[in-house]
């Protein structure tokens, strides 16, 4: 990649090294695996550095295109590729899920606890692609240690082995539409598997394949050739260990059959929507620069500038803030596959009204400020108790660095 003076786009690169001295500090000793960082500023790379390694026990440094699972940043690409058919006039936001998955038209929704039992009632209303893309659906992740609905969800994953390499999709989101909802549709904000369903939705609108639909209408066109849903084997010595740590820091090897999704280097039956895609440093810039541009990238449009303005706007109400994930809670609401700016007075750090982007769950992060014609991408893989510390501070570094700014 060409690395540009930061000074050509209103920068200072004396500040931009305060990157690298940080970065370097954050992996010395392996305290955390290997990092790439970069940031882009109206359209030109002023920053992109490499930093400790890919893998710990074979002593390998980070290399230019490794290949990272992003988990969660697979979102905005699925997100996106909904949207896209949304464009062709093959479905509306506003469409009743069951309309094309039948299943979720007998899913019932917890009301209240009575006599020791969940009590559950109809959808009203009913749960439509609008619920999928904002994570107001009332599915939901697992997570929550004492919610009825989550229990059931995590006893149903360990039964049916959701995300799974050899779980079949459809079986997956049938699953899903057989567990109660956490509350009716529209109703609250609540992070989940509604990705997941967005990607199965999509293959039934499209009549093929997801893995087939995102290579042919956004990988080929964008000229991404290292993402996918599993890494082939010519590929494998590139992709990246995946580690965890219950103190953020001292990383522990995560064996590759007990990672979240699975084994990437198997194919799988059962393409993860919601994260299971892997993706390089290259690749992933591709797919944000093309959002930055508004939908276009090197004569490959791929939608237009009012779809990608409308999937960045916020379409959480207000009194339902902050959203609870992570580094994303201050000032942030949702757009329709994003995180969005709407306090900037209340961010963790830097940013501008009408920043977006999103994170993955071994702590892959990416920001486009359309602001400031800026995109700041950092890639790794490292499961955390706590979000992850360079998550939070790299982009701070971009952003003081900035000598014009053009959100006033």
């Amino acid at each position: 990649m060409k690395i540009h003076a930061a000074e050509d786009v209103g920068m200072s690169s004396e500040r931009l090294a305060r990157i690298n001295t940080y970065l370097d500090s954050e992996v010395a000793d392996d305290r955390l695996p290997g990092i790439i960082a970069l940031a882009q500023r109206r359209g030109k790379i002023v920053h992109h550095s490499l930093h400790g390694k890919m893998d710990i026990a074979a002593n390998r440094p980070m290399s230019a295109d490794t290949i990272f699972r992003i988990y969660s940043m697979t979102k905005p690409i699925v997100s996106l590729a909904l949207m896209m058919l949304h464009d062709e006039g093959k479905l509306q936001l506003h469409d009743k899920v069951a309309r094309y998955i039948p299943s979720f038209a007998q899913t019932r929704v917890f009301s209240h606890i009575s006599e020791n039992r969940p009590q559950l009632v109809e959808q009203d209303p009913p749960m439509t692609v609008f619920h999928l893309l904002t994570h107001t659906s009332g599915l939901t992740y697992g997570g929550d240690p004492w919610h009825p609905v989550d229990k059931r969800f995590r006893e149903a994953a360990a039964q049916h082995g959701f995300f799974r390499r050899d779980t079949v999709l459809a079986d997956m989101i049938d699953c899903f539409a057989a567990l109660p909802l956490s509350f009716q549709p529209g109703t609250g904000w609540q992070y989940s598997v509604a990705t997941d369903v967005l990607g199965y939705l999509l293959q039934v609108i499209a009549d093929m394949p997801l893995a087939d639909f995102l290579q042919e209408r956004i990988f080929a066109p964008l000229g991404m050739v290292d993402t996918g849903f599993d890494v082939p084997p010519e590929k494998a010595d590139r992709l990246a260990a995946i580690y965890g740590s219950p103190t953020n820091v001292d990383p522990i090897l995560i064996a590759p059959d007990e990672v979240a999704n699975g084994d990437v280097r198997l194919p799988t039956r059962c393409p993860s929507g919601g994260g299971g895609l892997v993706s390089t440093t290259a690749d992933y810039l591709r797919f944000a620069s093309m959002l930055l541009n508004g939908g276009e990238l090197d004569g490959a449009r791929l939608a237009s500038p009012l779809t990608i303005k409308r999937m960045a706007t916020n379409a959480v109400p207000r009194e339902w803030l902050p959203l609870r994930i992570g580094v994303e809670r201050y000032g942030y609401g949702f757009g329709l596959g994003f995180r969005v700016m709407v306090d900037y007075g209340r961010a963790n750090g830097y940013s501008s009204p009408g920043e977006y982007g999103w994170a993955g769950a071994a702590s892959t992060y990416f920001v486009i400020d359309p602001t400031e014609d800026l995109l700041i991408l950092m890639l790794t893989q490292m499961w955390g108790a706590e979000p992850h510390r360079p998550r939070s501070i790299f982009p701070n570094l971009v952003y003081q660095a900035i000598d014009q700014s053009y959100g006033d």
